[in-house]
Formats: C-alpha cells, sequence, structure tokens
C-alpha cells in the first residue's frame, strides 16, 4: 500500500464510524481514494446517506489530520494495519461492507498470526465471583494450550479472563472501543499496559478518540469476527456480550456458553443462547474439542477410576451378585451371577482376599467397604 493510499484510509477512520456498511459500501464501489475525493470536493452526496448526513461528514473530512494521527501513534507505538497487509487478518473480510477500514495496533506481535488460532471469552461486567473464576480459569487453560484470548479489556469478565491469560504466562488481546493510546475504563490502565507489553492491544478508532454506547456495540463484530468461537461467561439478557455471540453465530463461528445457576439472572442471557444454537462449555476441554483443529481432542468424559473398577468382569458379577444387606449362600450368588457355583465360590474367596467380602457360615455379605464401592460406582440419586 503505498504511504497516500495509507493515509487516506486513516482519513477515513475519521470520517466514517466503524460498522457503518453504507460507508464500507463506498469504499468496495468507488475504492478508497474515490472517497476521499468526494469528501474533500464536498459536492453531491453519495448514495445512501441524506445531504445533511454528508454535510456532516465533509465537516469531519476538512478536520481529519491523517499525518498528525500517523505520527502520534507511532510515538505511542502503535501501527496501522489495513485490509491487503501482510498482518491482515482475512477473517475480518467476512464482515462484508462491515469490515473495518483498518486497525490501530499496539504490540509486538502478528496479529493475523495469533487470530489464526483465538478464542473470545466474554461476559457480564458486573460479573459475580463465580463468573470471574470461571473467566480467569477458562482463559488460563485455553492460554496453556497455545491459543489466544481475546476480549473487550472491560471490568468484569473481560478483565478476568485477559488476567487468567496473562498469569498463565499466554497471549492475549484486547479489542478496544476507542483509540488504543487512551485506555479505556480508565480503572484497567495498567491491565490494558500489560496486555501491550505481553500481548495486543487494538481498535479501528484513531488515537485520541473516546468511546460511546454505540462503539461499544460495534467493536463486538471486531471480536466475534477474529476469533474461531465466543465464550459467553455470566449475561444478563441485555448484556452487550450476547451481541458478540450473535454476531459470532450469524458469521458461522462456534459460540458457547458457561451455565450458571437457575436463579441468577447474570446467566438468563446465557442460558437463553443455550436453548438455541450454542454449544454448553464448562472447561478447557469442551471449548477446545468445539473449536479446535482435527485430532485436537478433549479427554473422554469419566468418572474417577474406583478400585472395583480394576476387578475382573467375572469378579465384577460376582460382587454385584451379594445383596445390599444380610448374606446370600454360594448357589444363589451363582445363579445371580449366571456362573457355575464353583467359580462363583473361587471368585467369593478372591474377593474375601480383597477385603470385598466376608463369610458367615454358610453364607456371604459384603464387607462395609464392598458396600461403599457400590455406592460410589453408581454415583449420588
Amino acid at each position: 500500500m503505498t504511504h497516500e493510499k495509507l493515509l487516506a484510509r486513516i482519513l477515513l477512520t475519521r470520517v466514517i464510524e466503524p460498522g457503518d456498511e453504507v460507508g464500507g459500501r463506498w469504499v468496495r464501489e468507488f475504492g478508497v481514494g474515490g472517497v476521499v475525493r468526494r469528501l474533500q470536493e464536498g459536492g453531491a452526496a453519495l448514495p445512501g446517506v441524506s445531504g445533511k448526513r454528508w454535510a456532516g461528514l465533509v465537516a469531519r473530512a476538512e478536520a481529519a489530520r491523517p499525518r498528525q494521527d500517523l505520527a502520534a501513534a507511532q510515538d505511542a507505538g502503535v501501527r496501522f494495519v489495513a485490509p491487503g497487509d501482510a498482518e491482515w487478518p482475512a477473517q475480518l473480510d467476512d464482515l462484508g461492507d462491515a469490515r473495518p477500514l483498518g486497525l490501530w495496533v499496539r504490540g509486538r506481535a502478528s496479529l493475523r498470526m495469533w487470530a489464526l488460532k483465538s478464542v473470545a471469552v466474554v461476559g457480564a461486567r458486573a460479573c459475580t465471583e463465580y463468573g470471574a473464576h470461571m473467566a480467569a480459569t477458562l482463559a488460563a487453560g485455553l492460554a496453556e494450550q497455545g491459543w489466544v484470548v481475546v476480549s473487550g479489556g472491560a471490568y468484569g469478565v473481560d478483565g478476568a479472563a485477559h488476567r487468567g491469560a496473562l498469569g498463565a504466562g499466554g497471549a492475549t488481546v484486547a479489542v478496544l472501543a476507542c483509540g488504543v493510546d487512551r485506555p479505556y475504563p480508565r480503572g484497567h490502565t495498567q491491565l490494558i499496559g500489560r496486555i501491550a507489553e505481553q500481548g495486543l492491544v487494538i481498535g479501528e478508532l484513531p488515537p485520541g478518540e473516546h468511546p460511546t454506547p454505540s462503539r461499544f456495540i460495534l467493536r463486538n463484530r471486531v471480536i466475534a469476527a477474529l476469533t474461531r468461537g465466543t465464550v459467553v461467561v455470566e449475561a444478563a439478557h441485555r448484556s452487550g456480550s450476547l451481541v458478540t455471540a450473535r454476531a459470532a453465530q450469524r458469521l458461522g463461528r462456534h459460540t458457547m456458553g458457561v451455565p450458571g445457576p437457575a436463579t441468577s439472572a447474570l446467566s438468563a442471557g446465557v442460558h437463553d443462547l443455550l436453548r438455541g444454537e450454542a454449544v454448553l462449555v464448562s472447561d478447557v476441554a469442551d471449548v477446545v474439542e468445539l473449536v479446535g483443529d482435527i485430532g485436537e481432542l478433549g479427554p473422554d468424559r469419566r468418572g474417577p477410576v474406583l478400585p472395583r473398577d480394576l476387578l475382573e468382569p467375572v469378579a465384577r458379577q460376582v460382587l454385584d451378585a451379594l445383596p445390599g444387606r444380610g448374606t446370600a449362600g454360594p448357589d444363589a450368588i451363582a445363579r445371580a451371577a449366571q456362573t457355575a457355583p464353583d467359580d462363583a465360590l473361587a471368585r467369593l474367596y478372591e474377593l474375601r482376599a480383597l477385603g470385598y467380602v466376608e463369610r458367615h457360615g454358610d453364607g456371604w455379605k459384603l464387607t462395609r467397604q464392598a458396600v461403599m464401592s457400590v455406592r460410589d460406582a453408581r454415583g449420588p440419586c
């Protein structure tokens, strides 16, 4: 990309709001240079906007100072990555006309390479201790397995996810709804600084720009498009993290939810997702099995191995044939175990040596150890 085209794109980041599909269509149809020329000429409006709105866009273009923005960014250690650049993540092109004009990137890593194996972890700002714990645990586990954790840098679940990844010595990306040189929220200035040192801080807005409610919502489409899947940890019915999840669904990405208490309003939005197309996840293995490459599967879901599981099948059958209370004779045990009396008797002596049964006269009964083993095998009611 030539320097002039770079400056033209930077100018448009001052004029066109993130996610503006009308502006994106102009760029696709007329090219960046063509749109900038029309704005600077101040002539007839481009299609799709009123005269009043066009006048506002022209005024924005007149006030834009792309060379100053680029210089300010470079002074802050920030670079501008545009579509077509080697570092541009191609999956953002799935957004169509809502694709970012470019991204301001703070940090040393390659955004394109990191995005190839990334998962979004998002959720409520006012999360519970449970939500913060789950977000941090999932993020740390993902980071330990080589996944990049992407979130929005906000309070609550976002912050817990970033901290979990950083604490595990892993990679994390914060997608901001403001200039990347102006950390928001202010209370996360130190955290976002750590992310910039160990990971990446990215955003669509030029240096110095402040966040607005609409910019937060539109930022979420970038989180959804950038990653292989989105995990929602705690979200009320109107949570912005649900916007991220629904954007992920529209883009054909995996959508996952961590269930919470049925009585928690902060999990109501997640439960709605789970009643739809989202997949329930409870740990890192669940997430990796869903978003990972072929062969990158989670472990089999099994309970702990109990001592009785190590018995030979016939011995287990004989053990299961004994009554829960009282005694039984060898013939009755053999019939219940579907084996010969001599074999059943041999297995009973074997089980006695292992501490599972004891002999009372001509009958046999379970020891306390065996009763507890059977209960553990059957699980709670």
